[in-house]
Formats: structure tokens, sequence, C-alpha cells
């Protein structure tokens, strides 16, 4: 639902090349594009980036990518579903929220879960993100990347991960509460048809 205009597209691509950190950044494909001719995209940037960068276009396999052993850290609009796959993944988080409550969720990752680091958005808007310069992008994937802070984010986020697999497993949280609601549902069902 959000998009990032050409400009802010531009401040994102030069960021991550300032960073010196090797990535993946999926972007949607621009229909309206002529194949090699995006405006956002600084002239000789994917050759210099050839090395330590990989854009793909379109739809990627993000749950692969995150549980990929070689991936440190996720760029992530906050979303509930992101945040439980990336907290899931072990994975540390630069957020960069957009509306709803991803704020919130913002909050949670980098506040109470401490996995994560703000891009430093402030305003909830419905088309188009808060401006980010470049050089704040940089700063966040340094953060989330490399050195101490980075390590404990890392530790934090393993840590989380596996008691996430440990409440999907039998016996665990979320087996046992999916177990009961399914036991009430039963119970609920039967208590109806013995009125009928």
């Amino acid at each position: 639902m959000a998009n990032f205009n050409a400009a802010q597209l531009r401040e994102i691509a030069i960021g991550l090349e300032a960073s010196g950190q090797q990535f993946i950044w999926v972007v949607k494909k621009d229909p309206n594009a002529e194949e090699g001719k995006e405006e956002w995209l600084p002239d000789g940037y994917e050759s210099r980036i050839r090395s330590k960068g990989l854009i793909i276009r379109g739809w990627a396999p993000q749950v692969l990518i995150l549980d990929h052993e070689a991936v440190g850290g996720f760029v992530t609009h906050c979303g509930w579903n992101l945040t439980l796959e990336a907290v899931t993944a072990g994975m540390p988080m630069v957020t960069w929220p957009v509306a709803a409550e991803q704020f919130f969720n913002e909050k949670f990752v980098t506040q109470v879960l401490k996995i994560g680091v703000n891009i430093g958005v402030k305003q909830w808007v419905r088309l188009f993100g808060d401006s980010v310069k470049s050089e704040r992008v940089e700063e966040a994937v340094k953060r989330v990347l490399v050195g101490e802070e980075a390590e404990e984010m890392r530790w934090r986020a393993k840590a989380l991960a596996e008691m996430a697999r440990g409440a999907v497993e039998e016996g665990g949280s979320s087996w046992s509460d999916l177990g009961a609601l399914l036991q009430e549902l039963r119970q609920q069902r039967l208590a109806h048809n013995e009125k009928i």
C-alpha cells in the first residue's frame, strides 16, 4: 500500500552502498519504466554493487531469505506478519513504519525486545512514507550489522527465535493454546447441535 517515490529510492540506494555491507534489496517493478531505465537508480550503481549487493525486482521468497545463515538484518515496515517472520528467523531489524499499528510494533521491536534500530520516521502517512536521507539509511544498516550493539541485538534475536520455535512445538504455549481453542470450538458446536 505504501510506496517510495524515486527520490526516496535513490536515498536508499546511496545509503546501502555507503554502508559497505552486503545486501539484498527487493523493489517493486515499475511497469512504466523502460528496461534498464529506472530514474531512481544512480548511474553505474548495479555495476558498482555487483560484488556486495543484489536488487530483486518484484516478488522474492522473503522467509527463505530471512532464514538464510548469511543474512544478518532486515529492513521492515513493521507490519505484524513481517515482524513475526523476522523474530522467528532470529533477525535484528531496521524499522521503517509507515502507518497503522506499525509505529507500535516498531516500539516493541526497538524498545521492548531491543532487537532493532529505528530509521527515524515519525509521520503516519497513507501513500508515501517520511523522507529519510541516505546517511540515516547507512547509519541504521551499520548499527544493526556491525559492532557490539549489533552483536547484542543478534544474540537477543536468536534467543527470541528459540522461544518462538518452542512455542509452536508440541507442548509449547502456541500449540497448547491452539488445542484449547479447537476444544472450545468443538464444545460450542456440540452445545449448539444439542439445542437444535
